[in-house]
């Protein structure tokens, strides 16, 4: 509309174009295109500030009529309210008279029992007895003897609105009530907030709520609860002639004579003269009002699916038009989270009048800003054609903004409170409009174009530009939709935004002007100070009042006025009250000054910081994340077609990494976390901590002088899965590293009895608690320590040595509540213990009873916690036992088995589905060949075990098909949960080297000194051996792999390796070794293994940390599957050799 004012200063209404030399211009361009070259960036954070006001607005509004004002704003309703105050000319006659007292304590404390006791003898002296009331009566008489004289209680009660509505009629509402006006319940009730709270929702005898905003004065709220008030407010509403209000008023005044000692009174004579008329509305939408809103929001959309339609970009429309109603409903949502926070009252005007104005005002920008894409040539960059579009039309949406702004800031100074509140919320939406169309909508946009949908709207423009010069005159109508002329001035959708504001505006202002004789313009513009012209002020008393009576009216919420309304004028839609100024009791004795600032904003917003902030912020994390990971599908960058792989098809399935210069002596100890960290101890007492994804590393500070900072000799060390904690176990204590604050948190003594300890992990704990850390010793005990007290206790398992100890978190008790962490053990006597947590800190250790079994020739113990189940590795069978039944599912036969080297995987197709294939793998101790047993089920679609933790019962073992393959001289393995089993082993070159590994190898990676360790002499690299060495140099690490779900080829010595040399590239930073150092499973895909002073990370495909690690996933699968096409496809670039 700006334009038009302008225009005979101008001489045009269009919109001024800025030249592309123009600071402003160069400033948005400059901007526009940023944002679309950074798209990546600028949407997942654009949306994340959406959620970040959308994600509170459900804390902090309510619909529930008995929580208005209970510290959180109320939602709009379908009605239009208001409590106003009137000139004296406005009305003749008042439909009510309202009485009322405020009875304070000390600031703050009017909820304390002398207080309440007080109040409850001021309205028994103003109202006489109202204990129990119940003041329906016969209406047989209604005669006083004597008016000046003080009525009885029948005679009272007798002239209550409930028995007939009547010229004398009365009724009251006070916080008293909450007792029954009883004085001995107040006494006796323990607690006063409690039953504040629970009685919120309590009605009087004429079905008035007793809302805590009518019966109390400056209350504070802490989780949507009262918590405190300043004054206790008891109102009297009767009518013109009733005899209670003349006994009120006449009592009142002896009061102020008979109780100066008890209390402060004010006024001090008892004497309340001044008084104000005020209207109470609660008046329902017309049909007039739904048919102007109908005509406006068909418009829009009309408007809309218009522009729309001229797009001929058939992917795109939907998009667009989806993208532009969720800025406006986003623009919508802030504005009325910013208003809650402010403490903006929008329930006065009904709810379907919010979206209108920022619809209109929102699709004339976006519009204006596509139609600009689509005149920037399609030969420049995608960021140079989101730059100058937006650079051409930025200002123009700046300029509507502001206009829009000043005439909204305009009218909320002369508009009624609810007009000026509704004025408030367009200007804050109009503001987040805009921020949200330079962000979110801009990178939209610009994902449209790059996806090259937009291209063909152009040319479909260009082409239906064309087509318009030919038959303008089969398109003149739909031109008239669009623009008509008055003169030679053009009116425009340019202005449909700023009628639409104006024109809302008078309407609502037309809903709270008063009904009366005169001309309509007359009052529609009736500015505020004109109708608050006859206010009286207060008297204004230095008692420091929470809030004054004016704004405890304002308070006052459309369900009180509804109630009242059908109480005083059952069928009208509103009420005159004179409402008088309120006596003031002040408990002598009281300390009214403010010890504290009242909260700023809204109560419902700290309630929010205190409670909610934390999981509000693990939200956010997650959807910035979800966000980042979907922005860069759209844009192509990080994903392919869906299930295809993402790496080469001619990249090896098996990588090594090397974790050099962390030991100058070898790696003796390891443990890693599910997250992707890695810790190792040398023998040069040095503990160094790898952040595998980040490629960061971290050093534990240890002090062989200091004693509290020297964990040496680590007999065992543990890291728990968010590797926050680090313990390190010696002799005679524990120690636990902080990895997050890089210093030592505790150091606990403990006792060993000599023996190196059978099993070192942290226990779970409960959510946003410290981890307790359980050692198992091998004398048959265990010993719970908590990080936070530092105090241990110990638990007896078994009674004879233990040879074998495994945590076990079964995670099929998930569903029910949290995982429920169990401890398996065996015994040098083959005794099988299973202990399990007891009540919060103890644990009961339970010795498993075989059915029919003999315990004997047991060494290993193999949790399978999906399944609720575990594996016993005897000499040459395996049982898989229920862990919660201790029966018998299945035992497998196998070859003779190496004690200790069983491992097992699994696979299922969903969490409680079934297991679809199992996988025994172990050494044989006759020949030393890992032998590795699958078992699959006969139909690919059926399972061959079924678990449902719900169920009681067993289920059987089903119908298998195996298959037996062996590996010869596998050196150290470990059985992956991604379907593979990988291992390193020394292998001894071919004679005259014609057979060569996977990758090249140079002569320093080849070269092995047998027996002894070489130390590196300075400035030397790898030097080339000479032929005297030949012995020693004919050997080779590697490393390989094998899918034991590939059943090809299951004879002995036949199962087909993808091999990798070892020793490659950093032959130079490690010592010489003879032997491989410890290995630990690393992820879901790899393993770390000492190699010497450096450790080796040998990865199947590519890792992907925080994933479980005891079951083959279908994300799992499907890399299998991936890396599998890959190993096929490799061709010279990895050797598949047989073993």
């Amino acid at each position: 509309m700006i334009w038009y004012l302008l225009y005979p200063l101008r001489g045009t209404t269009e919109a001024p174009v800025l030249a592309s030399t123009h600071p402003l211009r160069k400033a948005f361009s400059r901007y526009g295109t940023w944002a679309a070259r950074h798209v990546e960036t600028v949407l997942p954070l654009s949306t994340v500030a959406i959620f970040l006001l959308l994600y509170p607005l459900i804390f902090l509004y309510t619909t529930d009529a008995s929580n208005i004002t209970n510290g959180v704003s109320n939602l709009p309703h379908h009605v239009w309210t208001d409590a106003r105050p009137l000139s004296e000319r406005a009305v003749a006659e008042p439909d009510v008279i309202m009485r009322s007292i405020w009875v304070h304590g000390s600031y703050m404390k009017a909820l304390e029992r002398h207080v309440l006791l007080g109040a409850l003898e001021l309205q028994n002296e103003l109202l006489g007895p109202t204990t129990d009331f119940n003041p329906r009566q016969p209406t047989n008489h209604r005669d006083l003897v004597d008016p000046l004289a003080d009525m009885s209680r029948e005679e009272r009660d007798t002239f209550h609105i409930i028995n007939g509505a009547t010229p004398h009629s009365w009724f009251f509402h006070s916080p008293l009530q909450y007792w029954s006006g009883s004085a001995d319940n107040i006494t006796a009730d323990r607690d006063i907030i409690s039953t504040v709270n629970a009685r919120k929702t309590q009605s009087t005898s004429v079905n008035v709520t007793l809302r805590h905003s009518i019966v109390f004065s400056g209350k504070r709220f802490e989780e949507r609860r009262l918590i405190a008030a300043d004054a206790l407010v008891i109102t009297l509403i009767h009518l013109r002639d009733s005899p209670v209000g003349r006994q009120w008023v006449r009592k009142a005044e002896k009061l102020a004579t008979q109780l100066e000692d008890k209390w402060t009174i004010i006024p001090a004579d008892g004497k309340s003269t001044s008084s104000q008329l005020y209207e109470f509305q609660f008046r329902p939408m017309s049909w007039l009002d739904w048919s102007i809103l109908t005509v406006a929001y068909s418009l829009a959309l009309f408007y809309l699916m218009f522009s729309l339609s001229k797009l001929r970009a058939v992917k795109s429309r939907l998009g667009l038009m989806v993208t532009i109603l969720a800025q406006i409903l986003a623009s919508i949502g802030s504005s009325f989270t910013v208003c809650a926070i402010f403490k903006i009252d929008l329930s006065r005007v009904p709810y379907f009048a919010y979206p209108l104005v920022v619809l209109a005002i929102s699709l004339e920008n976006s519009f204006r800003l596509i139609n600009a894409v689509i005149m920037t040539s399609s030969t420049i960059s995608i960021g140079d054609r989101i730059g100058e579009a937006f650079g051409a039309t930025a200002h123009v949406a700046v300029a509507n903004r502001v206009q829009n702004l000043l005439i909204l800031w305009g009218c909320s100074r002369i508009t009624y409170p609810g007009v000026a509140a509704f004025c408030t919320f367009a200007a804050v939406a109009i503001i987040f409009d805009f921020f949200y169309m330079a962000t979110f909508f801009l990178s939209v946009l610009s994902v449209d174009v790059r996806q090259r949908e937009l291209i063909e709207l152009e040319k479909a423009s260009v082409k239906r530009h064309k087509v318009h010069q030919n038959s303008q005159a089969t398109q003149g109508w739909i031109d008239g939709l669009r623009r008509f002329r008055l003169g030679e001035v053009t009116v425009s959708t340019r202005v449909a935004g700023t009628i639409v504001v104006l024109g809302f505006i008078l309407i609502a202002q037309s809903h709270y002007a008063p009904e009366s004789g005169r001309q309509w313009l007359n009052w529609i513009f009736s500015s505020k100070s004109a109708d608050t012209s006859g206010l009286k002020s207060s008297l204004l008393v230095d008692i420091h009042q929470a809030r004054s009576p004016t704004s405890w009216l304002r308070l006052q919420d459309h369900e009180t006025a509804r109630e009242v309304i059908k109480v005083v004028k059952p069928t009208a839609n509103s009420y005159v009250a004179r409402v008088y100024d309120p006596l003031v009791f002040v408990l002598k004795g009281s300390d009214r000054v403010p010890h504290s600032r009242e909260p700023f904003f809204l109560p419902a917003v700290y309630d929010f910081m205190h409670n909610e902030i934390h999981r509000f912020s693990v939200v956010l994390f997650t959807v910035f994340i979800a966000l980042m990971i979907f922005t860069k599908y759209l844009l192509g960058d990080a994903f392919n077609r869906p299930g295809e792989p993402q790496h080469p098809d001619d990249e090896p399935l098996l990588s090594v990494r090397s974790l050099t210069q962390g030991h100058a002596l070898d790696v003796v100890k390891m443990a890693a976390s599910s997250n992707g960290h890695l810790v190792s101890v040398g023998l040069d007492r040095l503990v160094q901590i790898w952040d595998i994804p980040s490629g960061s590393r971290g050093q534990v500070v240890s002090d062989t002088d200091d004693p509290t900072q020297d964990p040496f000799p680590v007999l065992g060390m543990a890291i728990d899965d968010e590797s926050k904690w680090l313990a390190l176990v010696s002799w005679h204590k524990v120690m636990v590293w902080g990895i997050e604050r890089q210093r030592w948190d505790s150091a606990i003594q403990i006792d060993l009895s000599g023996q190196k300890p059978e099993a070192v992990f942290f226990a779970p704990g409960q959510a946003h608690s410290t981890p307790s850390l359980i050692i198992v010793r091998r004398n048959g005990t265990m010993v719970e320590m908590e990080l936070e007290s530092g105090e241990p206790q110990e638990f007896t398992i078994c009674r004879t040595p233990l040879v074998w100890a495994v945590s076990c978190l079964e995670k099929s008790h998930v569903a029910q509540g949290a995982p429920q962490l169990s401890i398996l053990t065996a015994s040098k006597k083959n005794c099988i213990h299973v202990v399990r947590r007891c009540g919060v800190d103890a644990w009961v250790s339970t010795e498993v009873k075989l059915p029919g079994h003999g315990a004997k020739d047991v060494h290993s113990l193999i949790p399978m916690p999906m399944f609720s189940t575990y594996l016993i590795g005897r000499a040459a069978s395996v049982d898989m036992v229920d862990l919660n039944t201790s029966a018998i599912v299945h035992t497998f036969k196998t070859e003779q088995m190496q004690p200790r080297s069983l491992r097992s995987t699994c696979s299922c197709r969903t969490a409680q589905s079934g297991l679809t294939s199992l996988v025994l793998s172990y050494i044989n101790s006759q020949t030393g060949d890992l032998v590795i047993q699958t078992y699959l089920p006969k139909d690919d679609n059926d399972t061959i075990y079924s678990y449902n933790p719900s169920e009681t019962h067993l289920r059987p073992w089903g119908e298998t098909v195996q298959a037996t393959r062996h590996v010869a001289n596998p050196g150290v393995w470990e059985a992956l949960s991604n379907g593979r089993i990988v291992g390193m082993r020394q292998k001894r070159l071919p004679q005259g080297g014609k057979e060569q590994p996977s990758s090249p190898v140079t002569a320093a990676a080849a070269t092995v000194a047998n027996g002894f360790r070489r130390r590196h002499h300075s400035g030397t690299t790898g030097e080339v051996p000479n032929n005297n060495n030949r012995s020693n140099n004919d050997r080779i690490w590697e490393a390989w792999v094998i899918n034991h779900l590939d059943t090809q080829g299951s004879g002995p010595g036949t199962a087909p390796l993808e091999t990798v040399p070892l020793n490659v590239d950093d032959e130079p930073e490690h010592l010489m070794i003879s032997e491989l150092g410890p290995l630990v499973r690393f992820g879901s895909a790899s393993v770390a293994v000492g190699f010497g002073n450096v450790v080796k990370i040998v990865s199947v495909g590519h890792e992907h940390f925080d994933r479980p690690g005891d079951r083959l996933t279908s994300e799992n699968l499907r890399n299998l599957t991936a890396a599998a096409r890959r190993k096929k496809m490799a061709g010279g670039a990895a050797r598949i050799r047989m073993a």
